[in-house]
């Protein structure tokens, strides 16, 4: 899927503002970093050292960092070893914003990932970004008021999306997923509005970096993250870490032609997965037993009931999915599929039909090693997923594993 993007917060020109965006610059590199000593921070930002000096005074004068002197390495000559500083895990907080098609998701967090708050909202996202970006700064105030904090507490903001976003510029790519927002910088747009650097992915590779930091894809490597909803997307982590691609698509499940002669897809081509498997393309099946009022909401009932017909769809759309996944399996052999998006409601359907594909068409040892397994954040994912990514020093835990189980 679309690789992450940032934006800084904005330039105003003055002194003071530069004072502040180098104060950003040093907040964000132990962010990323998790610690680092004054003169890694000068590597790092690019700032002299004296500057990062009286940069660091500041912020532990205001409680935001603290130094580990037990933690230092030893000098490059011997000596005392620097002092590795690092953010306080009380001193500030962390904002994840989700845009999907049909609702704003914000959520907060402190520096060691304890969530404070969390609102939601239904609304049209794809019609404009404007009210959107409306509704989620309502959002996030609603949340900083709850957790009793400010929006100057807040060190980075994580924002995902539900369509491509241009490698190189940033830029929302498809003026067909997401029609109110072709041509826009989210990341910058946002940040301008809420004065804190923001950084925006895709909302399939945050929902695997929430599965991955706290669900069911902890302690795994090597994981892919499928999102069945309105389309279908995967995030790819591979190796411990979120894999991007050349210029950022990877991971577009949906767009795997499984059908030459199909339906004309939202992409231009013809049989695209998501033509026969995402939620619209099931509730117009579904229409003429179920009638024409069937909504998303009433098909998960249904086959939490144990509607024969809707099960049986479902089972069919997990087989088409399973199909695409079982060649993901053969080239990049994953130890982990975890199905998450609204349709994963109904896991052991999907999931069944995602299973019995993997088991006929990858090779067996890509289709022994692979484990299937439903999501457990459900629709919290991918918010969950945009606090991770901008958690201080975050970064995704390794372990050996065997074979995975069935």
């Amino acid at each position: 899927m679309a690789t992450r993007t940032s934006a800084a917060a904005p330039d105003h020109g003055s002194l003071a503002s530069l004072r502040e965006r180098n104060r950003v610059r040093v907040i964000d590199a132990l962010r990323q970093h998790g610690t680092a000593s004054r003169a890694e921070l000068a590597r790092v930002t690019g700032l002299s050292r004296s500057t990062v000096s009286s940069l660091v005074a500041a912020l532990q004068r205001d409680g935001i960092v603290v130094g580990d002197e037990d933690l230092g390495a030893p000098g490059e000559r011997g000596g005392r070893p620097p002092v590795l500083l690092r953010l306080d895990p009380a001193a500030g907080t962390v904002l994840g914003v989700d845009f999907g098609h049909r609702h704003v998701r914000v959520a907060l967090a402190d520096l060691s990932s304890r969530v404070l708050a969390e609102r939601d909202v239904g609304m049209d996202v794809d019609r404009s970004a404007a009210d959107a970006f409306d509704a989620a700064v309502a959002l996030v105030d609603e949340a900083l008021a709850e957790a009793g904090s400010a929006r100057d507490r807040v060190v980075a903001c994580g924002m995902g999306l539900p369509g491509p976003i241009d490698l190189e510029t940033g830029v929302v790519g498809s003026s067909v997923i997401l029609p109110g927002w072709a041509g826009l910088r989210p990341a910058r747009e946002f940040a301008r509005r809420l004065g804190v650097p923001v950084e925006v992915d895709n909302d399939a590779n945050l929902g695997a970096l929430g599965e991955v930091a706290f669900g069911a894809g902890r302690g795994a490597a090597d994981v892919i993250y499928v999102k069945v909803a309105s389309g279908v997307g995967a995030g790819l982590v591979l190796g411990g870490r979120l894999h991007r691609g050349a210029s950022g698509i990877a991971g577009e499940l949906g767009h795997v032609i499984v059908d030459p002669a199909g339906q004309i897809c939202r992409c231009g081509n013809r049989g695209c997965l998501e033509t026969l498997v995402a939620a619209p393309a099931l509730l117009d099946l579904l229409r003429a037993t179920h009638g024409d009022g069937l909504t998303r909401a009433r098909l998960l009932e249904l086959a939490e009931g144990d509607d024969v017909a809707v099960r049986r769809l479902l089972v069919d759309a997990g087989r088409a999915v399973g199909r695409a996944l079982a060649d993901v399996c053969n080239c990049l052999n994953p130890a982990l599929i975890i199905a998450g998006g609204e349709l994963a409601r109904a896991s052991d359907a999907l999931i069944g039909g995602i299973r019995e594909s993997i088991d006929r068409f990858a090779l067996p040892p890509a289709a022994a090693a692979v484990r299937v397994a439903a999501g457990v954040l459900g629709e919290r994912a991918e918010v969950l997923g945009a606090l991770a990514a901008v958690q201080p020093g975050f970064h995704i835990q390794r372990t050996t594993t065997g074979g995975g189980t069935r």
